[in-house]
């Protein structure tokens, strides 16, 4: 196709030679002998059609060519195509476009959202998933080409799961997937930047360039980069990595807009909505949602505080969330102080049982700094190996009663876990005396950004783990490891002659004082922090 597309840039020089019937002469020779659609001559569009990617991201700002890449790889390189968008009535507009480029509506089946092309066996179904657990309906069903328009719009763990189902049975038939769309609105979107880390995370210790090939295999349920794509064995099994890029694109490397004028509808629009659209700027403008609990802005400048040498007085504090295999994460925060270092990640098969869930917190706690553990689910066990292990542990019960107050001592909290999650909030206002700092990292800044809160009762409600997973398709283990890592129990005392008992306080008001009284049966007014 690049040498279709190199004939057709050399003729278009020649046309100002022709004359009017050399001209009709060319164009009856061009519509007997081009495929249907070829890339913009030059520029983005073209590089990303012919890029050899597994998996491409192409766009960043509107007007770029986003929905011609897709209809024209579907048209020109691949039999059987699957075009997604996450609600059904946004693909309306893909479907008026490939009847514009083909000159006709033929072989297009509303009803099965199935269009087989004439003239040939290629094929290009319209599907979508508006809600978590609709991806399952395309379960088993193989396509060469995947196309996710407007990428951001998805879950992560819909866009994982539909593209299991990337194969042929066609010999020498290539296969990929093609994502589309714009910077991300909100939090829920932050996972392409965390996925696309090398070209959109700014943060990254090793950038990549546009169009640069990198390379990722699935290890332990977690992404990892390798240097290339030669298949290796892990744990029995052969991996075969699969390589991503990322390409943008602008309004000025469409040729076919920019005569329309569109440039300047993108440069009327307020911002931040005009360094979106039009610059592709994926760090501007991603609004909160009005009930977030932890504002984004909040946690960057948290971030921005940290540094690797920050570490002030012993560890005062470990929290652990846990997970029992799968492809979540046992993760360990540990906090010194208002500081907290980097934390420690662990694929959910190194950690299958309690006792070696609890082996990598008794590795890791340091200065005899109490260990959190949320009880609730798989964490019971570990916790019961720590307590056996004589460590000090603290067990975490997000649904026990909170007798705490918010900062303005109005509002009241409708659980523990609310109470914690708020708290911390606190403690990121950057208006605090001694904001906290935490490690950099666009997972942790997701994690922590993604709960919402409302009012129940007159009391603040924290939106449950299990409803949040529902809503962003994946479990914040790195931000609940933060937030119990945050709670303020004293250390044990190790003086000859005491009681051993935990001396506890109100570091978030009463619902931690309620736990260390359930835990010890003894509550104290002291607060070390003071």
């Amino acid at each position: 196709m690049a040498g279709a597309s190199s004939k057709l840039a050399e003729l278009s020089d020649l046309l100002e030679f022709l004359d009017e019937s050399g001209q009709e002469e060319l164009d009856k020779i061009l519509s007997e002998s081009t495929p249907v659609w070829v890339p913009i001559f030059e520029g983005p569009q073209r590089e990303a059609y012919e890029s050899e990617a597994d998996i491409l991201f192409y766009g960043g700002s509107a007007g770029g060519g986003k929905t011609d890449l897709v209809i024209g790889a579907s048209l020109t390189q691949h039999q059987r195509s699957m075009i997604y968008r996450r609600v059904g009535t946004e693909l309306q507009a893909i479907i008026d476009r490939l009847g514009e480029i083909q000159g006709t509506t033929d072989g297009f089946n509303g009803q099965k959202n199935i269009w087989k092309i004439p003239g040939g066996n290629r094929q290009i179904e319209f599907g979508a998933v508006p809600n978590l657990g609709d991806e399952k309906k395309y379960q088993g069903r193989p396509h060469d080409l995947k196309v996710f328009d407007e990428i951001t719009s998805f879950l992560e763990i819909q866009f994982r799961f539909l593209i299991t189902w990337m194969r042929t049975t066609i010999k020498g038939q290539r296969c990929r997937v093609i994502c589309t769309g714009n910077p991300p609105v909100d939090a829920q979107g932050e996972w392409v930047i965390r996925y696309w880390a090398p070209w959109l995370d700014p943060d990254h210790p090793n950038p990549a360039k546009p169009g640069e090939l990198r390379w990722y295999a699935v290890m332990d349920g977690k992404d990892v980069e390798v240097a290339d794509g030669t298949p290796f064995m892990h744990q029995g099994k052969k991996i075969k990595p699969q390589s991503r890029t990322f390409i943008p694109s602008r309004v000025t490397d469409n040729p076919y807009l920019m005569e329309t004028g569109y440039e300047a509808t993108l440069q009327a629009l307020p911002e931040p909505l005009r360094s979106q659209m039009l610059d592709g700027n994926f760090g501007a403008g991603k609004e909160d949602n009005a009930f977030q609990v932890i504002p984004t802005n909040w946690v960057k400048l948290a971030q921005d505080r940290w540094k690797e040498d920050g570490r002030k007085g012993p560890m005062d504090s470990l929290g652990e969330d846990v997970a029992r295999g799968g492809k979540c994460e046992t993760v360990l925060a540990r906090r010194h102080g208002h500081w907290y270092d980097k934390l420690l990640c662990y694929p959910g098969v190194a950690t299958p049982d309690g006792a070696s869930a609890a082996s990598v917190a008794i590795a890791a706690v340091r200065d005899g700094a109490p260990i959190h553990v949320d009880v609730v689910g798989c964490g019971t066990s570990p916790y019961d190996h720590l307590k056996q292990a004589g460590v000090q542990v603290v067990a975490i019960n997000g649904a026990a009663e909170s007798h705490g107050l918010d900062k303005s001592k109005q509002l009241r909290f409708y659980n523990l876990r609310a109470e914690l999650w708020w708290k911390f909030r606190e403690a990121l206002d950057p208006s605090a005396p001694d904001p906290i700092s935490i490690p950099p990292g666009q997972d942790i800044r997701s994690d922590l950004c993604g709960p919402l809160w409302t009012l129940r009762g007159g009391k603040i409600l924290i939106e449950s783990k299990d409803d949040l997973i529902k809503r962003i398709g994946r479990s914040p283990d790195k931000g609940d490891a933060l937030i119990y890592a945050s709670v303020v129990t004293p250390k044990r005392s190790t003086r000859p002659g005491a009681s051993g008992h935990v001396s506890s306080y109100d570091p978030f008001a009463a619902g931690v004082k309620e736990m260390q009284r359930q835990n010890t049966g003894h509550v104290s007014d002291y607060d070390p922090m003071k």
